[in-house]
């Protein structure tokens, strides 16, 4: 286990949005999440229980206008949690995957916490809406996380036609992956895992 807490509590307020957000990467999956959009609130609650953090989302929207600005700036506060939870990088294992199947869907998710911002979203949805919320919003989510996060980050959905079933593979594809990637590595759990020494671009 490391020796140092890999926690974080972010909170950012603006004129679209209020939000709080905890994470601790070495929890053991507790999650409360309130953002005001059920849907978004499932995905986040299945992210935090299969990557084994526990995490805490508070957030205040415009949701009277659409569910755009709260997605996109709840994606933007654990992209920043998680980067500001890693600190150095020391001693992670830097890469994750994951395939996994939801039903018909199976999504894929691979990371690099390489401190280089990137999002390779191929995940078409069959329909415009899962409920009240638009599927378009999902790509908006991973590209706010990964870029706050500084990740490289790909999804790829394999196979799949229900839209609830194929959002859900990739949140837990991302979880996954992330919960490997940000694991400590019993060979080296002092190093920074790269040639440059830093992973900061």
């Amino acid at each position: 286990m490391p020796t140092r807490s890999r926690r974080a509590e972010i909170a950012r307020t603006t004129a679209e949005t209020d939000i709080q957000a905890s994470l601790a990467l070495d929890g053991t999956g507790k999650v409360q999440v309130a953002t005001g959009i059920g849907f978004l609130d499932h995905m986040l609650t299945a992210l935090g229980r299969h990557a084994l953090f526990d995490l805490v989302v508070a957030a205040k929207g415009d949701l009277h206008i659409d569910f755009h600005h709260t997605t996109e700036d709840v994606g933007i506060v654990l992209g920043q949690a998680l980067k500001q939870a890693l600190g150095d990088k020391r001693g992670i294992r830097r890469y994750g995957h994951a395939i996994i199947p939801m039903d018909e869907a199976l999504a894929e998710a691979a990371v690099d916490i390489s401190g280089r911002p990137f999002l390779a979203w191929s995940v078409p949805f069959a329909r415009d809406k899962i409920g009240a919320m638009d599927t378009e919003l999902f790509e908006e989510f991973f590209r706010a996380f990964a870029f706050n996060a500084g990740i490289t980050l790909h999804v790829t959905l394999k196979a799949g036609t229900n839209a609830h079933h194929v959002a859900e593979a990739c949140f837990k594809a991302l979880a996954r992956s992330l919960r490997m990637a940000v694991e400590t590595d019993p060979r080296s759990p002092d190093s920074v895992p790269s040639t440059k020494g830093m992973l900061e671009g």
